[in-house]
């Protein structure tokens, strides 16, 4: 495993939770995997009352499930889940992108782009990791500029879990092929050109075809199991 290296100063419990959050993101923790509390006190070199702190954070945030006498783990979603969250995010990511649009559309635009731009450099060199980071600031951009606060706490609740879901299972199949890539320039181009209906439903579209894609790995996985 990579080195779990600390990055700017803030309480320890945020410093390590940050750090996890981001290696269950990036899939240096697979979904499902075990997280030890105490090697991760030992490679941050910090006692295990941060480490047990950050754990009770990512848990509120649905990336860490807590079992009692058993240990900490990486969630795991059930069919269930994945279609309420695509149906989550369905029903805010096109108001979001309303919003933004009235609120500061230069600004979600330039977001967007810079996400998009990062994103063909990833698809070159096969980097699922850099593909699927520019992937969730593509969608997060218009939370970010939608000027409303709620809204964007409310994506905050899923967004941990829609990365995590997006690097360890679709953005190995985007960076192999071109559609991923294609839809965002077209997301980009509608919400340039104000053409919010047909936005919606390319957005509805790519969400459900991700969730197709979530539900078929889990699908894979649980016979592998059985």
């Amino acid at each position: 495993m990579r080195s779990l290296k600390l990055d700017t100063p803030k309480s320890l419990s945020q410093r390590v939770m940050q750090r996890l959050r981001q290696a269950i993101i990036d899939g240096e923790f697979a979904l499902g995997a075990a997280i030890s509390e105490e090697m991760v006190a030992n490679s941050f070199g910090v006692s295990r009352t941060p480490v047990r702190e950050a754990m009770g954070q990512l848990q509120a945030q649905g990336l860490v499930v807590i079992r009692p006498q058993v240990g900490s783990f990486v969630f795991t979603p059930s069919a269930k889940d994945i279609n309420a969250l695509c149906t989550f995010r369905i029903a805010l990511e096109p108001r979001a992108a309303e919003l933004a649009c009235r609120h500061d559309r230069d600004g979600a635009i330039a977001a967007m782009s810079e996400a998009i731009a990062a994103m063909e450099p990833a698809v070159a060199a096969k980097d699922n990791i850099a593909y699927g980071r520019a992937d969730a600031a593509f969608h997060e951009a218009l939370f970010t500029h939608c000027g409303n606060r709620y809204l964007a706490e409310s994506y905050q609740l899923v967004s941990g879990r829609v990365a995590a879901l997006r690097t360890n299972l679709t953005s190995p199949i985007d960076v192999r092929t071109r559609t991923s890539f294609d839809e965002h320039h077209k997301l980009l181009d509608l919400f340039a050109r104000g053409e919010l209906a047909a936005f919606e439903e390319l957005m509805t579209t790519h969400i459900t075809n991700s969730g197709l894609v979530y539900a078929k790995a889990l699908k894979v996985e649980t016979s592998e199991v059985d």
